[in-house]
């Protein structure tokens, strides 16, 4: 009895000393703080190496059986017998195999791609085979095959795809998943396609699943989805309004929560087209989603995987309104980078794209607000920025603008290229400076000079004021001693 007591308070003891021993120091809170700290454009100073994973993740339940079917282009056939067995494979390709095994079911995966391949030539061949009454099966094989969870990102710190330095992400599955995307925009894209009747299927819950697929890692996966997604516009008019929204939200969280999605460059190419096609005068609700979506896409930290297909939906918008210009480039000016120079120059490339399409009234308005910045641009100690600032004077147009408006933009560039330029550790930014201070002498000589002599006089009378400080906080160092 005795012994049991003592056995008993031992095992209560280091039970209590399990529960107060002291935790292992970890770097967990200067993670977090280091977290907590970033900025939005901020250059990332550590990455952590993705665990290599397969990119999407399907539910199987036991194993399957495929067995081959006769083929379809038997000639024994009636048309009736060759369309029920053609409703028979499409049927059959509901059937889901595990890729992440790659030895497991080999001859059941080959002979499914062989009757996915069969049925891509047979709705190629033949009009007239898909009537509304094999949609049901149509959308069924879609759905099973397509329509699978997206695991989370990996990385610990939410660092987006990097094509330079990550390795991408194969969908294991995509021998199978690239017929049936194939089989899909045939049945789209054929004259026998009947909206009314596939409205039932392409409805909120079916678009919101192909979207859902846009951030899987595959890029060949999110180019098909997103002619999918093209072809879904085109035909089925009602969902229009649904699409453009989920697209809105998809943005929303994107920039102010995630900061990560592999699908924003497709989702951008496919709104060019779609804002391509506005009618003018644009609507309330294309503005708002200009001002509230699209340009707050300008802050977030992975521009660099997006910046083309946005720059070209931004100024599309500029091309249906000139007068947009003036709100755009005040948004671009409230979001420009403070520490990241490779985004800056993304800014730069833009608001040369910009002002191509400008309104002269436009630029009036906006031009010494934006040289203000340019000007910054230019004494920046990145060369590749001031480089790529002094180049917009190659420009014939923007040449044109600033010649209209010399009296607005020649007092604030002087001041500061004049001040700066001499400072500036590369020998190329001394020599386009000189060719920009001379372009504004060639443009009016008198109000260069007046210019000129206006700053030589602010410059004296900042010297004055700093040697009169000088002296009194002399002065006052004595009078302290």
């Amino acid at each position: 009895m005795l012994e049991q007591q003592n056995n008993k308070t031992r095992k209560t003891g280091a039970a209590v000393t399990e529960m107060v021993r002291p935790r292992k120091p970890t770097d967990s809170f200067a993670d977090a703080g280091r977290l907590f700290s970033a900025q939005v454009d901020e250059v990332p100073t550590m990455r952590v190496p993705r665990r290599p994973q397969s990119s999407s993740r399907h539910s199987f339940s036991g194993k399957h059986e495929f067995r081959m079917l006769p083929p379809l282009s038997n000639k024994d056939l009636t048309e009736a017998k060759r369309k029920e067995l053609f409703v028979q494979k499409l049927a059959q390709c509901g059937v889901v195999f595990d890729f992440q095994n790659f030895d497991e079911n080999i001859e059941g995966k080959e002979a499914k791609q062989q009757t996915l391949v069969e049925i891509l030539d047979y709705m190629s061949d033949r009009v007239g085979i898909v009537t509304p009454d094999v949609y049901p099966t149509l959308f069924s094989m879609v759905s099973a095959n397509l329509f699978r969870t997206i695991p989370p990102q990996i990385n610990a710190f939410g660092d987006p795809y990097d094509p330079e330095e990550d390795e991408p992400r194969e969908e294991p599955a995509w021998p199978h998943l690239y017929l049936v995307y194939h089989i899909f925009l045939r049945f789209l894209e054929s004259g026998d396609f009947n909206s009314s009747a596939a409205r039932p299927y392409i409805d909120q819950a079916f678009t919101t699943q192909l979207l859902d697929l846009f951030d899987c890692e595959d890029v060949r996966e999110r180019e098909s989805l997103k002619t999918v997604l093209h072809r879904i516009y085109g035909k089925m008019l009602g969902m229009r309004s649904f699409i453009r929204r989920s697209i809105n939200n998809i943005f929303l969280q994107f920039t102010y929560e995630t900061q990560r999605h592999n699908g924003v460059a497709e989702l951008l190419e496919i709104l060019g087209s779609i804002i391509n096609g506005f009618t003018v005068p644009l609507k309330e609700e294309h503005i708002n989603f200009l001002h509230r979506v699209l340009i707050p896409l300008h802050k977030a930290r992975p521009m660099s995987l997006y910046y083309a297909q946005l720059s070209y939906c931004t100024i599309q918008f500029l091309d249906k309104d000139p007068m947009l210009g003036d709100s755009i480039i005040k948004a671009l000016l409230r979001y420009w980078p403070k520490v990241n120079s490779p985004k800056e120059l993304m800014f730069v490339n833009e608001i040369e794209g910009i002002l191509d399409s400008i309104d002269p009234a436009q630029f009036t308005i906006i031009c010494q607000m934006l040289f203000q910045q340019l000007v910054k641009c230019i004494v920046s100690p990145h060369f590749q920025v001031a480089e790529r600032t002094l180049a917009m004077w190659r420009n014939t147009y923007i040449v044109n603008l600033i010649t209209d408006n010399i009296h607005l933009v020649l007092p604030i560039v002087l001041s500061g290229i004049y001040r700066h330029s001499r400072s500036h550790w590369n020998r190329n930014i001394h020599n386009q400076v000189f060719q920009v201070l001379r372009f504004f002498v060639n443009v009016n000589e008198e109000m260069f000079e007046h210019c000129l002599a206006e700053f030589r006089s602010m410059r004296d009378s900042e010297r004055q004021r700093s040697a009169k400080n000088t002296n009194w906080w002399t002065k006052i160092e004595k009078l302290a001693k």
